[in-house]
């Protein structure tokens, strides 16, 4: 195998998704013998962590009407994928994706590009609407 055109385009999770759904469709109609055992792994395990990630309830059309809303804000093509797959709903978070933050965006920009993604980007499977898939749950701490 030889890559032809390294970084030909950036794929959003939710395109990964799709695709690999895609590959392991046809992976299932191939008889036994002819599967790829290694393949039918990677795309398994890969499909089941997407599915647990906002990628899972987004669609073509949410992710469109998200990037459309965000142009003002003159992201780049890695910043606006970064908001896309990790769903940031917090300043904070926005602020981690979106590099020289504070010298790029006042802060009711930042405020307003959380908001922005609650409202075009559906949450991960099993969140509520205010907490994302990438926030980490706390830590209980021990006194010793």
């Amino acid at each position: 195998m030889e890559v032809i055109k390294a970084r030909a385009t950036l794929l959003t999770n939710q395109e990964v998704l799709s695709l690999l759904k895609e590959v392991g469709d046809a992976e299932k109609r191939k008889s036994k013998a002819n599967r790829l055992q290694k393949l039918s792994t990677i795309v398994y395990e890969t499909t089941r962590y997407l599915e647990q990630t906002p990628a899972a309830t987004q669609d073509a059309d949410c992710i469109k009407s998200f990037l459309e809303a965000v142009k003002k804000y003159n992201l780049t093509r890695a910043e606006s994928l970064m908001m896309v797959n990790l769903r940031p709903t917090t300043p904070v978070e926005v602020q981690l994706i979106v590099e020289e933050c504070e010298e790029r965006l006042t802060e009711d920009q930042v405020d307003e590009l959380a908001q922005l993604v609650i409202k075009h980007l559906p949450p991960a499977p099993g969140t509520d609407t205010q907490q994302t898939s990438t926030t980490a749950p706390s830590a209980s701490l021990k006194p010793e």
